[in-house]
């Protein structure tokens, strides 16, 4: 059976049902999850039914497509509605993301966040609002994650406190009625579900993927049900994106990567961490949107730059289509469904659903368009409203006003900018994109432990390597890398997605034709040998680069244990024992605050003390997880430092979001 083929079932429901089983049922959940697996599934309009046996079926009512009651799983087995079928059925489907129900009155600021649907005042986020972390010595604060904003980013609640009794005589000048009122803060309640969302993290990290069967993903479930009732629906959606997690690396699902889920648990264990301490903007960013916020953006004149096919892991394709506006902005137009990569191969020659336009997203990578009335999310997605209106226009070449000031930018400040808006541990709602816009010459193919890519020089004398943006052979992104290879000295024009590394690195997406006639889509279009300046050229390896200043940096001593926490949890980093000599090389690198939380870490981690009779007593899994929280967020914000520095070869400071000064040495590329 595949867990794409059940309906999705609300967190609530799940839980619901696993904490309903006896502890000897629950003991028997995962194995029940792996046996259901393998069993037919039929679907039936909205009934999914699932044979447990030759006698008993499992059925499944999703009306509007989602399993949202307990009573809408029954089985057919004696033992029902006690049996654990109906827990493993739920366990074994995909989590529905249920946005909470809307209050049944105004909510009071300090009840309600930016979630709230009766709230349409959107919260303004800036690129000079994004949260910075910091890490100090874990030997004398264990929680060692702090978040600051700027004291410019600072909120003030609406209203006046009409409360009698002493308090702080206001500043000359003001009177009682026009004293400033405190930050908002969260409220009871949402420090509660805050408390539960670390608790169930924490317990994930203490057992691992191993020892993180369907009892503590349903812990994980109710806390983000709880956290999505009490407006709290960023740390929901975290909670739910390591339940995700957890069941692929469980199945064996090839997509998985461990790193993926060392992300997730990172942002749900610091944002339940923040909701306690976070005030005023700060407090808004922590709790996060349920909705995409769509704002109105007047008229826009928009030229087309280039059409990119997108396919998901979970099977769904499409594409987006990258425009810009007359200041420099860039916004997107996508069309992404079910499908995979035939349909993101058939919607590029579809007409792009904005107003009244005719053209095709091929065609709107390469014109341009008139919109009023539009509309605009955080991230530079173009709306499609009924109000909406848009027609045809005059689209510019890459090297005319205004698409050519994005090439104008130094490589430095756009890698700086794209960091920012990639970071792993932003806070939403965040502006810009990871696009680069270079100017390059071809050197040849680089031979790489993952394969080969294609070795380029930057302005400035920066080598940078592009990479295909998908392996899939039914998309031109392979062979197009493969027959650029083939061209050293070619000079282009490219677009290309950054990749974090300690060396520049980008997936390539777009460029001008090597002839000079137009662009090309790298992931639709596809490149002839006679497009080549030299047809016949085979294929050119460059030479091997010279090594930079210094030598690689040892911080991939550090993130090697924070990953190895995940599978295998707490116990397995207690068994590392000394790791003294990896410490030692940390600092000489010029990391001590690297060694000093690998020490911090691995000691907690093996920490167990025992009590008068010698029994080892529960181990601190709330110490271990503030450790382990603060070990991943700061490698996190190293690395980040490091890819800017490598792309910054006069080691001025680009002042990356979330990042610690650079390193001295910057690694060899």
């Amino acid at each position: 059976m595949n867990a794409d083929r059940l309906p999705p079932v609300a967190p609530e429901v799940t839980a619901t049902l696993v904490e309903g089983l006896s502890p000897r049922l629950r003991k028997r959940l995962d194995a029940a999850v792996t046996k259901l697996a393998a069993r037919p599934v039929h679907r039936d309009g909205d009934t999914t039914t699932i044979e447990v046996d030759d006698e008993t079926e499992l059925r499944l009512h999703a009306p509007g497509g989602v399993v949202a009651q307990v009573g809408d799983i029954a089985c057919g087995c004696l033992l029902a509605p006690a049996c654990v079928h109906r827990a493993a059925a739920a366990c074994a489907a995909p989590t529905a993301d249920l946005a909470p129900p809307e209050p049944a009155e105004q909510p009071t600021p300090e009840a309600a966040g930016p979630a709230s649907a009766t709230d349409p005042t959107p919260v303004a986020a800036s690129a000079s609002a994004t949260h910075r972390t910091s890490v100090v010595d874990p030997a004398t604060d264990p929680t060692s994650v702090t978040a600051t904003v700027p004291a410019s980013a600072t909120h003030r609640a609406s209203g006046t406190d009409s409360a009698p009794g002493p308090g702080p005589a206001p500043a000359p000048g003001l009177t009682p009625d026009a004293a400033p009122a405190p930050p908002e803060t969260a409220t009871p309640d949402q420090r509660a579900a805050a408390d539960a969302l670390w608790a169930a993290g924490a317990a994930v990290l203490e057992a691992g993927v191993d020892g993180a069967g369907a009892v503590a993903q349903s812990a994980l479930l109710r806390a983000a049900h709880t956290a999505r009732l009490r407006h709290l629906p960023r740390a929901a959606g975290a909670a739910l994106s390591v339940v995700t997690l957890l069941r692929a690396a469980r199945a064996g699902d090839p997509s998985y990567r461990t790193a993926e889920l060392v992300t997730a648990l990172a942002e749900l264990l610091g944002t339940a961490r923040r909701v306690a301490t976070a005030t005023g903007t700060e407090l808004a960013a922590v709790r996060g949107r349920v909705r995409r916020p769509y704002s109105p953006d007047g008229s826009l004149r928009l030229y087309g730059l280039f059409t990119e096919p997108v396919v998901t892991d979970s099977g769904h394709g499409g594409v987006r289509t990258w425009v810009a506006g007359a200041d420099g902005r860039l916004f997107t137009v996508g069309d992404v469904a079910p499908g995979g990569v035939g349909r993101a191969l058939g919607v590029a020659d579809r007409a792009v659903r904005l107003g009244d336009s005719a053209l095709t997203h091929r065609e709107l990578g390469r014109a341009g368009l008139a919109v009023s009335g539009a509309t605009v999310s955080p991230d530079g997605r173009l709306g499609a409203g009924k109000s909406v209106k848009a027609v045809t226009a005059r689209g510019a070449a890459w090297t005319e006003p205004p698409l050519a000031a994005l090439w104008e930018t130094p490589p430095a400040e756009q890698a700086a900018r794209a960091l920012r808006s990639t970071s792993r541990y932003a806070d939403p709602d965040g502006t810009g994109s990871d696009l680069l816009f270079l100017d390059v010459e071809l050197l040849g193919a680089v031979r790489e432990p993952g394969g080969t890519c294609l070795l380029a020089l930057s302005e400035g004398g920066v080598p940078v390597r592009l990479t295909a943006a998908d392996d899939d052979p039914a998309l031109a992104h392979r062979d197009n890398l493969a027959l650029l290879a083939a061209a050293p000295g070619t000079r282009l024009r490219i677009i290309g997605r950054l990749i974090p590394a300690a060396h520049p690195r980008l997936t390539l997406l777009a460029c001008s034709h090597p002839t000079g006639a137009g662009t090309v889509d790298l992931g639709l279009d596809r490149l002839r040998r006679a497009d080549l300046p030299d047809p016949a050229a085979p294929v050119h390896f460059a030479p091997p680069q010279p090594a930079g200043p210094g030598a690689p940096s040892p911080l991939y001593l550090l993130e090697r244990r924070v990953e190895q926490t995940v599978p295998a949890g707490r116990a397995a980093l207690g068994m590392l024992g000394d790791v003294t000599a990896e410490t030692r090389r940390i600092r000489r690198g010029g990391l001590p605050t690297a060694a000093a939380l690998l020490t911090a870490l691995c000691a907690s981690a093996a920490q167990r003390e025992r009590d008068h009779f010698g029994r080892l007593l529960p181990a601190d899994t709330d110490g271990f997880a503030a450790y382990w929280l603060a070990a991943a967020r700061y490698s996190a914000a190293v690395s980040e430092s490091l890819c800017s520095a490598a792309w910054n070869p006069t080691g001025e400071d680009q002042g990356v979001s979330g990042g610690p000064p650079a390193a001295a040495a910057r690694p060899a590329i």
